[in-house]
């Protein structure tokens, strides 16, 4: 301990910590831990329900049909999105994969180079404030988050759309600074800024303009200064956004007659600023309350951040931070449909705001309130998980594996180590950069272990693997071409079933099962159907064997999915090659 307390280790530490993260390496350093933490849930995980799967799915059938101006699930238009989630997919799926394989992973990719981009745009933006290791600070916070490093495997537009607009954010912080210092605004931080925000739109629509925009705003009235706005390049970045975004905009408007803007104002995003869209409503303060969580492992240093941000909010790089984070933070708190993610584009400001505590920590922000407040979290947030795995996992897994028993006890050593790192006895005689790298590592671990190796042996939540794979066990899966297609499915209507099986799985009545089974095509029935399918069976005079069941839970729902795999007892037809 004592190598650790002396001014020289400390010292040593911290230098060798700034060369560790200057120049690129900072970046660079952050984007690789990133894709550490997430890179086992994009392998391992099977397709979630239901946006990643819809989405996947919609790509697919972009793939399938060449048609990459339309949006589709299956044969109903999805008029939700910007089509830009669907392009990258469809990129990674071309070079790393292929649409006959239904490999998930390979639209994860996408998911996972923006989650390291904002890690690194979030690294290199910091970095220009509180030097290189407050940069690497805010790029590790923000990438070993529970919210981001789950959306990097999550095949939808969020973690892009993270990536993007922190990107922006990054070099406008950084035009900002030089245009405080009275310096020339770089070329390379204004095309990156365009850059970003071009992207962002064609990824979600307005949110990434939402975003930038209110910071401006904010910017503006807190320095009564709008000269330096005027200096971002309006002429030829607003053109460089129509190069990215006007093409597509115009053909789907062309190609639907207006009915896509149609969808996604009037049926996507009106519904969720008028109340709960989805069942997914909730008052004010959910963003606020799921923070101490989804920041960690970095949670312990979220009180003293915030007061960091109150007390150093004159201070340009803590200024730039609350202007991008307030505003945005109210805006999501405020809107009455509530998911966990939508904060995500403003989780770039908060780790902006530990790095100004970390890097000029002061007493007032120190304080004992602040670090036991802080310390308390930490607690708190690694108890949970640990408690919530010992729990779920007998109830939808297997109760004797290890997995468990590491990602819980991960979990729990990552919420102590943060709390002796912030409040311990020993704290100001150890070197805190060391502590802090530890707690990361631990936190790391944590996420690791959870994704990778327990999440995907909890089978009860992965129903629809589950019958995929008996459908391929017992020879009956159409694509093999033995067996007459498609597979007819009753009473249970998940995409990832969709995705896994083809696009062209019906999603049938029990008649419609009935007529399909007579064809010699397999049906899977829900076992709530199986009475309604029996009965039409016995009306068309059709006889059906089950020959395979699964058994789960269709968390989608929150209700038990019991799914029956029939075959028809007819030979089935000879199927011609083509």
């Amino acid at each position: 301990m004592s190598s650790l307390s002396s001014p020289d280790s400390v010292a040593a530490s911290a230098h060798r910590l700034d060369q560790l993260a200057a120049g690129w390496r900072g970046p660079l350093l952050a984007a690789l831990l990133t894709l550490v933490t997430a890179l086992p849930g994009l392998i391992f995980l099977p397709p979630l329900d239901r946006d990643e799967s819809r989405f996947a799915q919609a790509t697919a059938q972009m793939l399938e049909t060449h048609d990459f101006v339309n949006i589709r699930y299956q044969a109903e238009p999805r008029d939700k999105k910007p089509v830009g989630i669907h392009w990258l997919q469809a990129a990674s799926v071309t070079a790393l994969s292929s649409v006959e394989r239904r490999e998930i992973w390979a639209y994860r990719v996408p998911s996972l180079l923006g989650a390291m981009l904002a890690a690194a745009a979030c690294t290199w933006g910091a970095g220009a404030y509180f030097g290189a290791r407050g940069g690497l600070v805010a790029g590790l916070a923000l990438g070993a988050s529970l919210l981001l490093s789950s959306e990097a495997f999550i095949a939808k537009t969020d973690a892009v759309l993270c990536g993007s607009t922190t990107l922006a954010m990054a070099a406008l912080g950084r035009m900002y600074l030089a245009a405080r210092e009275d310096r020339k605004l770089g070329l390379l931080e204004r095309l990156l800024f365009w850059s970003g925000l071009a992207v962002s739109m064609l990824d979600k629509g307005p949110v990434g303009p939402m975003v930038v925009g209110l910071a401006l705003i904010s910017l503006m009235i807190a320095d009564r200064n709008v000269r330096w706005v005027g200096r971002l390049s309006w002429g030829w970045g607003l053109l460089l956004v129509l190069a990215v975004v006007g093409p597509w905009a115009l053909a789907i408007t062309i190609s639907t007659d207006g009915a896509f803007w149609t969808g996604a104002v009037g049926h996507d995003l009106a519904p969720k600023l008028a109340g709960g869209h989805e069942s997914h409503g909730a008052p004010p303060g959910l963003h606020a309350l799921l923070a101490p969580l989804l920041m960690f492992p970095a949670t312990p240093l979220l009180p003293v951040a915030l007061v960091t941000g109150l007390l150093r909010r004159r201070e340009p790089g803590v200024r730039f931070a609350l202007a991008w984070l307030v505003p945005t933070w109210l805006v999501f708190e405020a809107l009455p449909t509530k998911l966990v993610h939508y904060p995500l584009p403003a989780y770039g400001a908060m780790a902006w705001l530990m790095a100004a505590a970390l890097t000029a920590p002061t007493s007032v922000a120190w304080n004992r309130w602040t670090r036991w407040i802080g310390a308390a979290l930490a607690v708190l947030v690694g108890t949970a998980l640990a408690v919530v795995l010992m729990v779920a996992s007998p109830k939808y897994g297997v109760a004797d594996t290890p997995w468990v028993w590491l990602s819980a006890g991960l979990a729990l050593a990552t919420g102590f180590g943060g709390a002796f790192a912030i409040a311990g006895p020993e704290f100001s005689r150890i070197a805190r950069w060391q502590v802090a790298c530890a707690v990361l590592a631990l936190g790391i671990a944590t996420h690791m272990t959870l994704t990778g190796g327990l999440a995907p042996t909890l089978r009860t939540l992965w129903v629809s693997k589950e019958a995929a794979d008996l459908i391929a066990t017992k020879d009956l899966d159409p694509r093999n071409g033995v067996t007459p297609g498609p597979v007819a499915v009753v009473g249970y209507a998940e995409p990832s079933l969709v995705f896994l099986l083809g696009t062209f799985t019906e999603l049938d009545t029990p008649q419609d099962a009935a007529d399909a089974v007579a064809d010699g095509e397999p049906a899977i029935v829900e076992r709530r159907q199986v009475a309604a399918f029996q009965q039409a069976l016995r009306a068309a005079g059709v006889k059906a064997t089950q020959v395979g069941e699964t058994k789960g839970l269709d968390y989608s729902i929150g209700k038990p999915a019991d799914l029956l795999l029939y075959r028809s007892d007819a030979p089935p037809p000879k199927i011609e090659a083509e």
